[in-house]
Parts: C-alpha cells; sequence; structure tokens
C-alpha cells in the first residue's frame, strides 16, 4: 500500500512539473521578440540625434538628404550664407578693435610651446626649417619647370635624342626635388604638407 502510494504520488509530481514546463514554453513562445521593430525605432532615434546637428537649413528634409548630400560643402554653403546675412544687416559694424592693426603676435590655434619657439626664431632672424626647406623646393620647382617647357618646344618629336637625353636629366632633378619634399612633409606642421612632382603630369600640361 505504501509503495503504490509512492508511486502515485511520483506520477502526480511529473505531471505537475510537465504541466509548468509547458505553460512556461508556451508564455515564452508567445511573448514579443525584438527583430524590425526595434531597429527600426533605433535607426530612428540616430536619424533624429543627427538631424539635430544640422544648421536649420538643412534640417527636415528627411530622407531626400543623403549621407552625400549632407557634405562638408552644404554646411560651408550655409555659413556662408548666414555670414552675408548678417553683413547686410550691419552685424559686424563697431566691432572691438574695429581701424586698429591685428595683433599678430602670438598664434591662438598653435601649439604654445611651438608658438614661443617661432617668436624667438623670429626675433633673431631665423625660421624654421621647413620654411626655409619649402622657399628652397619652390624656387627648385619654377627652375626645373621653365627647363622642361624649353626642352619640350625645342624637340623635334619623342624620339628624338636631343630629347631623350634632357629628358633624362631633367627626371634626375625631379627625383631629388621630390626627395626634399618628402624631408619636408616629414618636418612641417600637419595642414602643410605638398605634393610631389609626377613627369606624366607636368609634361601632360605643356600638350
Amino acid at each position: 500500500m505504501a509503495s503504490s502510494h509512492l508511486i502515485r504520488r511520483s506520477v502526480v509530481n511529473q505531471g505537475h512539473l510537465i504541466l509548468l514546463y509547458n505553460t512556461r514554453r508556451a508564455s515564452f513562445s508567445s511573448a514579443p521578440k525584438p527583430g524590425k521593430n526595434a531597429s527600426h525605432h533605433l535607426s530612428a532615434v540616430i536619424d533624429a540625434a543627427k538631424e539635430r546637428k544640422l544648421p536649420p537649413e538643412l534640417r527636415g528634409h528627411g530622407s531626400a538628404l543623403s549621407d552625400l548630400d549632407r557634405s562638408e560643402t552644404d554646411i560651408i554653403n550655409v555659413a556662408e550664407q548666414r555670414i552675408w546675412q548678417s553683413m547686410k544687416e550691419g552685424q559686424f559694424e563697431n566691432l572691438p578693435g574695429k581701424g586698429k592693426p591685428l595683433d599678430l603676435s602670438t598664434n591662438p590655434h598653435a601649439d604654445p610651446a611651438e608658438d614661443t619657439l617661432f617668436r624667438i626664431l623670429s626675433k633673431n632672424g631665423c625660421a624654421p626649417e621647413w620654411v626655409e626647406l619649402n622657399k628652397e623646393i619652390r624656387t627648385q620647382v619654377n627652375i626645373w619647370r621653365f627647363a622642361l617647357k624649353k626642352a619640350w618646344a625645342n624637340r623635334c618629336n619623342q624620339s628624338d635624342p636631343q630629347w631623350i637625353e634632357t629628358a633624362e636629366a631633367l627626371k634626375l632633378q625631379m627625383s631629388a626635388i621630390n626627395n626634399k619634399v618628402f624631408r619636408y612633409n616629414l618636418i612641417v606642421p600637419f595642414g602643410r604638407q605638398m605634393f610631389g612632382l609626377k613627369w606624366e603630369k607636368e609634361v601632360a600640361r605643356l600638350t
């Protein structure tokens, strides 16, 4: 009797466990899953945040403005329009320091240590190495281009032996100039780098 009672009780408990498992499984399966709606909502929030960063003139266009349309050029154009509008309204009149020479002794955008060094060099009649190298490169480029133009004008054809010899000498000079340009770009402050010479591009300018 006792054993049969325990068996019936075990079966009942197993039945309750199975029923509880099926109930919870059904509730989980019927619960809403994050899908396209959540992704769409997140995208909408991101677009709204980007929209607030735009000037009023570019807001409210929705999908009509692509990432390409919202370019730096568009922002610059809006800024220029605002500047011209402010000038028409006379907002630039009676500004502090109007009619007085500008104080160029310091550069507010330069690194303080570099700005101090440049002022010391300037007072002693010296210039940073990259400034002198820039002048040297530009002078040599002008001389080189004049020699190329003269040789190109005096050539008979592309297979002219004199032209071929002169062209090889000019290419060697161009390589030396480009080496200086490379050195200049390593020591110049960021944003002041320059491009080297390319033979095909320089010849194309003469045709």
